[in-house]
């Protein structure tokens, strides 16, 4: 049986690798292939549309500030397209309008991902509400707290973010339970649209039950799902971005 030898070396920087069984690991932040990674997860997270790995080797980013450092002019320049360009400016001028628990798990956090910015989201206001109690009240073990609280003294400083970008958590608003009915246009699928209501806060149920106070009813058919929640009184929404207050959905 042939022996590999494990590398001592990062090929794309040429650090010192670092072993954790069974994973090695190059702890240089300036790595080229892992800033280039952490932005095609940036890009993804925060859904900003033609930002993948061609486009970012086009750009020649090197960190998520340089995303945003960028004018329309320089993307349309580098791009060699004004409508590429044009398009991918407007995606990442939006994607600044992301909240608390979708901007943490877009920063390759070690050991914070969209379960734990979840649930630090719903005990934090925002990220200068994150310390030890906050995360332990938000069920984090003692090594993701660590790393998390690492992030926000190193790095969370050295970001240069529009100003726009909030850090806070999305306003909730509770109580509301949410019926779908026909096709939608603001999403492309029923479950974007209740992925995106549940992150609201509200709950989402397949029937008129009694306990359904909001209708989504984009079509305009009057089906038999309308008709029974017009006659309950039950609010019938037309535009279930609009009733968010959303202005780039997932459609």
């Amino acid at each position: 049986m042939q022996t590999i030898a494990i590398p001592d070396y990062c090929p794309s920087c040429s650090s010192k690798l670092e072993l954790s069984f069974p994973l090695l690991y190059c702890r240089n932040p300036s790595c080229g292939d892992q800033s280039s990674k952490k932005i095609e997860h940036f890009a993804k997270t925060l859904k900003i549309k033609g930002l993948g790995p061609v486009a970012i080797e086009s750009l020649a980013l090197e960190s998520i500030n340089d995303i945003y450092a960028m004018s329309e002019y320089e993307i349309i320049d580098l791009l060699g397209s004004q409508k590429l360009g044009e398009k991918l400016f407007t995606e990442i001028q939006n994607s600044a309008k992301a909240p608390l628990n979708i901007l943490l798990a877009a920063f390759s956090i070690r050991l914070i991902g969209k379960t734990a910015s979840e649930k630090l989201s719903a005990v934090c206001e925002s990220v200068h509400d994150i310390n030890e109690d906050s995360c332990a009240k938000a069920g984090l073990g003692p090594k993701a707290t660590e790393s998390l609280l690492e992030w926000i003294e190193e790095e969370y400083p050295l970001l240069e973010l529009p100003h726009n970008f909030a850090f806070e958590s999305p306003k909730v608003r509770t109580g509301g339970v949410v019926c779908i009915s026909g096709k939608l246009k603001s999403f492309k699928t029923k479950a974007q649209a209740t992925e995106m209501l549940e992150q609201h806060g509200y709950t989402v149920k397949s029937s008129v039950t009694r306990d359904v106070t909001i209708l989504v009813n984009e079509s305009g058919v009057e089906s038999q799902k309308t008709t029974k929640a017009r006659e309950s009184g039950v609010t019938i929404v037309e535009n279930l971005l609009d009733f968010l207050g959303e202005t780039n959905g997932i459609a």
